[in-house]
């Protein structure tokens, strides 16, 4: 049994796609929180594919992908805002526009370059035991960032997802902590895709928030179950890619949401069984709800 478990890390191409995915869970999770409690789903998930026009211009030209990627999550940011200020399409909509906008200008520009299939895969899927050294170096040091940025602009962040009217009230500029929290989900996007691509990117700042959201009220909690909820979809998703041979990147994504389902599904057997244990049962939960709201 422990031989299963051990054997795929004995290599080392597998103990760096398993270091390298750990480091994007602590940065992904941190980011996923607000983006889960905010609602920004939607706006996560084309700023990790509206990055994508950037690096096919700059994987074509032979430039600095993490520049190009940059530039591309800055006119997608900006042109979000623009939309949504100065027309009456709500902030859904202008996002809805862009992304499709953004997929295919990115698509169209791969597709140009001659090598459509590999590189677009290699983008959207990333090459998880191909990570290198230096893109283990790229996604600490983005890791160390998305912590510090996190603690330092907490209140911020926490007010803001609260009420935009109150951060107002309160002087923390919610407009600018706002396209803050949006630079770093550009961030953490960025300096994964290389190592793990944009899907399993976007997993990560969804799926394990979402899961830890089932369990966890306090917001430094639900950061923490979210990066444990992450590290064990990435180890179940190495060991179970590795010994059937699946597509390691899209594993640990689908590992991941399959585990909200599973915690989902479990938690509301659990609120059905103390729902028929009668008033016992409602009088816990409600001493239990208590405590969160007031503790």
């Amino acid at each position: 049994m422990f031989e299963l478990l051990l054997e795929p890390f004995a290599f080392q191409f597998m103990r760096n796609a398993l270091y390298a995915a750990l480091l994007t869970v602590v940065a992904a999770s941190l980011v996923g929180t607000w983006v889960v409690m905010r609602g920004l789903s939607f706006m996560g998930d084309a700023l990790a594919h509206g990055v994508l026009p950037g690096i096919a211009v700059a994987f074509l030209l032979g430039g600095n992908l993490l520049v190009g990627g940059a530039v591309s999550a800055a006119i997608m940011i900006a042109g979000v805002t623009l939309a949504s200020a100065r027309s009456r399409l709500g902030e859904d909509t202008a996002i809805g526009l862009l992304f499709v906008g953004m997929l295919a200008a990115g698509v169209a520009i791969i597709s140009a370059g001659g090598a459509y299939a590999g590189d677009l895969t290699t983008i959207l899927f990333g090459d998880p035991l191909g990570v290198t050294r230096n893109d283990l170096r790229i996604v600490a040091i983005a890791s160390v960032v998305t912590v510090v940025a996190t603690v330092l602009l907490y209140r911020p962040f926490l007010v803001l997802t609260f009420s935009r009217a109150k951060a107002q009230v309160l002087g923390l500029h919610p407009r600018l902590a706002h396209l803050l929290m949006l630079a770093l989900v550009a961030m953490v996007v960025l300096t994964s895709f290389r190592t793990v691509g944009t899907l399993l990117v976007f997993a990560f700042i969804v799926a394990p928030p979402a899961t830890a959201a089932l369990v966890a009220r306090r917001v430094p909690v639900l950061m923490g179950v979210s990066i444990l909820v992450g590290a064990l979809g990435v180890v179940a998703g190495l060991l179970v890619s590795y010994h059937f041979g699946t597509a390691t990147a899209a594993t640990i994504a689908g590992v991941s949401v399959l585990t909200f389902f599973v915690v989902l599904t479990i938690r509301e057997a659990v609120d059905a069984a103390r729902r028929l244990g009668g008033a016992g049962g409602t009088d816990f939960e409600q001493i239990r709800t208590r405590t969160r709201t007031t503790g």
